[in-house]
């Protein structure tokens, strides 16, 4: 079994232990530097890094195997969205999706395996008379249209 084959195993027991924590992304660089990102369904708390930490650092000897440095970290707030979970546990926020088309700023309203559901106002002319009115706007978008999709913070 290659270290990286090991790390790879020892971090899906892991993650298998901590079912609400998901992988977002895994590198093994020069040197055995092993870089770990995770995101929860509740979030990621410190305790959280620790335990995943653990479960590698503590199966692996260092004096029969290779020497490694492990960092284990969660998904920033600005991170763009990677996997369909994380998607999901923002309903509700407001996100910035940037597609092939056009670039939306909308309220995440529902996600499932396949795409997003995005909702948001705008002011449109009236279909009948002078002026403008205010209406509501609904778009799904496939998983696979999206570039990237950053939930906005506000202040």
């Amino acid at each position: 079994m290659t270290f990286k084959e090991k790390v790879t195993d020892l971090l899906n027991k892991g993650l298998e232990e901590h079912p609400e924590l998901f992988l977002i992304d895994f590198t093994i660089g020069t040197g055995n530097k092993i870089n770990i990102t995770l995101d929860g369904d509740n979030g990621v708390t410190l305790q959280d890094c620790i335990n995943i930490s653990r479960a590698i650092e503590h199966n692996i000897d260092r004096e029969e195997e290779e020497d490694f440095s492990l960092e284990v970290a969660s998904a920033g707030a600005t991170s763009p969205m990677k996997d369909p979970r994380q998607y999901k546990k923002n309903i509700g926020r407001t996100v910035s999706v940037k597609t092939n088309d056009n670039q939306i700023e909308a309220d995440l309203i529902d996600a499932d395996i396949n795409s997003i559901t995005l909702e948001w106002t705008a002011r449109e002319p009236k279909q009948i008379g002078k002026g403008k009115e205010t209406v509501t706007k609904r778009l799904q978008i496939p998983y696979t249209d999206i570039k990237e999709a950053v939930v906005v913070i506000k202040f």
